[in-house]
């Protein structure tokens, strides 16, 4: 139907047929479509033990955005194929998305309060067409959690999801918080060096070494096939030489949805996860995990 309007010019005239029939015309064109019963169409579910908050518009599409990426896909861990509300008592949000490999997280305050500390997953399908339907305003979304269903109400529109059923993951044990190796570096000039010595990495696992000496990084891939790329950057860096391992496409994902002009990673160990910190934004912290190269 979609297909056929998008294609009809001028006023567009609907008529039902017996409930199994839709006649659609506009000027000469004619189609006749087949409907299905609307008594079998999905019934809207009970909203038991509900309860409201309100979310900013603009803050519920920066915690997706900022979250979503790092999600799992087709995940047999089924918890990790959505993103995490931790929604407390004292009026504030934490969302969480996580695949093993990396993990995004970021805080923000809501209006609002439940009567008890609420861990909702909201599966990765569902974020994402949220997303297509908020804008960048001011206004406040209502978001109404129950037991299995969460509803977003942004004026005339609602958008139910089912939750995904499952207890996530400790995010919080994941967040290393000893690492004493303090990077800062420019944040769009290191992206533009990984995605160029990228190329030449490994298709599947898109693997670059990170050689980190005093206030200089130099990365690297190698792929028998292809050949080989070896690249450097300045960096703000004092300590002892480290060399690391990384996936380049998630570390890529990580610093796209970052904003800041430099961003800071903490480091310990050549197989510790690595801590990435938006310079500006003290709410906003991705985690990595290093591989074996």
């Amino acid at each position: 139907m979609f297909e056929i309007v998008r294609e009809m010019e001028g006023d567009l005239i609907c008529e039902s047929i017996d409930e199994q029939w839709l006649k659609l015309k506009a000027g000469a064109s004619n189609f006749r479509l087949a409907c299905l019963p609307a008594n079998e169409f999905p019934s809207w579910p009970g909203m038991e033990d509900k309860e409201e908050i309100y979310i900013n518009a603009k803050i519920l599409i920066e915690v997706i955005e900022k979250t979503l990426f790092a999600t799992g896909e087709s995940d047999t861990r089924y918890t990790l194929n959505g993103i995490l509300f931790h929604v407390t008592p004292e009026q504030d949000v934490t969302v969480v998305g996580t695949d093993g490999h990396r993990l995004a997280i970021i805080k923000k305050n809501i209006e609002g309060s439940l009567t008890e500390e609420k861990k909702i997953i909201i599966p990765k399908k569902a974020a994402t067409e949220l997303r297509k339907i908020l804008d960048k305003s001011e206004d406040n979304i209502k978001v109404t959690i129950c037991k299995n269903h969460i509803l977003f109400t942004k004026g005339k529109i609602e958008f139910l999801a089912r939750l995904i059923e499952g207890t996530y993951p400790n995010y919080d044990q994941v967040i290393p918080k000893a690492n004493e190796k303090l990077v800062t570096v420019q944040r769009e000039p290191f992206m533009k060096v990984l995605r160029r010595v990228a190329i030449m990495s490994r298709e599947h696992s898109h693997a670059v070494k990170l050689d980190l000496t005093e206030n200089l990084i130099s990365i690297t891939s190698s792929n028998p096939d292809m050949g080989d790329a070896q690249d450097e950057l300045a960096v703000e860096y004092k300590g002892e030489a480290l060399s690391l391992g990384f996936n380049a496409r998630y570390f890529i994902d990580i610093l796209e949805a970052m904003s800041s002009e430099k961003i800071v990673m903490e480091m310990q160990a050549p197989l510790s996860p690595v801590l990435i910190k938006d310079e500006t934004d003290s709410d906003y912290r991705c985690v990595i995990m290093p591989m074996r190269i």
